[in-house]
């Protein structure tokens, strides 16, 4: 008897209703911010909880009180549509300035093929005398079961995967980016993302396995399959929860993709000439790192430092490359973590604590300092002031 609250149904019930708040809360604060990655977010829990809805209405009796549900016709693969919306929700969290050009269209021809193919199908079987009596018709038996969907399965989990691929090397090529831009990269490197992507991989595989398990060794059932809901479920609403309470959109302020010899600062180009590096250029930012210490501006970018040497970004990003052989981030932090030695030596930690000193130095948390100075030194800051200093 529908609805039917037992141990299957209810906890991806209660998944699911989560879930849709959060497509509900991101797409209003899209219609009233404009910021196009809470769309791409808020469809892509849409996906994943209709996908959820299916299953979630089957364990509570729907497929069991109405036999002629035409329910058959509208379970479609999502992957092929939330695939493509992933990559362009990475995409445009991690490009600046990113608006959604007409080309983008293309990343969904194989979906929106499918659902008009479904729709087409759909549309005859109507038409056809006794449809209202049966659960699928001529069409869906004939062509969709028959033929359709084993065509569909060899073409899926392919797809996803190169969508996959590129998806995760367009967040590692931006991962690379911020460290040529940024001196503290700890709060810019969504690694909340990270994790979606990782977890999202796991659902991906996990649901190939079981396919491919059901398909040519043993039936598997609706409550085997129930698991792999259960975790898309799970997988859905810490992504709603971490998407909607995570600020992106600082990412869209800023102009950090450029190629180093050619891009200057956009504010005040005209007042700049591309330089060759010299002597001056290296002198110019030492200066500013040893006397004026500019280091300790826990925001300072490479924007911030070029302008205070009078120079492109571009021309001081070749500088730092090229004349101290470092990454604009490990330019700065190696800086930070002299004066941090300094400071240890004049036995501040006596004074503050070491996350206190890191944080006078121009470090912004805890995570950046840690990871940074076991980079340089080797030592973690606990280790170095036992065996340096004693």
């Amino acid at each position: 008897m529908f609805p039917d609250f037992n141990r299957w149904s209810l906890p991806l019930l209660i998944l699911v209703l989560q879930g849709l708040i959060f497509v509900a809360l991101l797409l209003l604060r899209y219609l009233k911010k404009r910021n196009i990655s809470d769309l791409f977010l808020g469809l892509i829990l849409l996906l994943t909880c209709y996908s959820q809805i299916c299953y979630t209405v089957g364990f509570m009796g729907w497929y069991n009180e109405f036999r002629t549900t035409k329910i058959n016709y509208f379970l479609i693969n999502i992957g092929i549509a939330l695939a493509p919306m992933i990559y362009l929700y990475i995409k445009s969290v991690t490009t600046s300035n990113f608006r959604f050009k007409k080309m983008y269209w293309l990343h969904f021809a194989l979906a929106f093929t499918v659902l008009l193919y479904r729709f087409t199908i759909y549309t005859y079987d109507a038409l056809q005398d006794g449809f209202n009596e049966t659960q699928n018709g001529y069409l869906k038996i004939e062509l969709d079961e028959a033929y359709v969907q084993s065509i569909m399965s060899y073409i899926e989990s392919p797809f996803m995967l190169i969508y996959l691929a590129f998806t995760f090397q367009l967040f590692y090529n931006y991962r690379k980016k911020i460290i040529q831009y940024f001196s503290n990269t700890y709060k810019l490197e969504l690694n909340w993302i990270l994790s979606f992507l990782i977890l999202f991989t796991l659902a991906f595989l996990y649901g190939t396995i079981q396919d491919i398990i059901g398909s040519r060794f043993i039936d598997l059932g609706y409550q085997q399959r129930w698991w792999l809901n259960l975790f898309m479920a799970i997988v859905t609403l810490y992504v709603g929860v971490k998407g909607y309470f995570t600020d992106t959109t600082k990412l869209n302020k800023l102009d950090f993709t450029f190629t180093p010899k050619t891009i200057s600062i956009p504010e005040d180009a005209n007042n700049f000439e591309e330089k060759s590096i010299s002597d001056t250029d290296i002198s110019t930012v030492k200066h500013l790192m040893e006397n004026d210490k500019a280091y300790l501006n826990p925001e300072l970018n490479l924007s911030d430092l070029a302008l205070l040497a009078n120079m492109t970004r571009g021309q001081l990003s070749e500088t730092i490359n090229s004349g101290f052989n470092k990454n604009f981030n490990d330019f700065v932090n190696s800086y930070r973590v002299s004066a941090f030695k300094a400071m240890l030596k004049e036995n501040k930690h006596e004074q503050l604590s070491l996350l206190g000193i890191a944080q006078e130095c121009g470090f912004n948390s805890k995570a950046t300092f840690n990871r940074v100075f076991k980079k340089l030194t080797n030592y973690s800051p606990t280790e170095y002031l036992k065996t340096k200093l004693n």
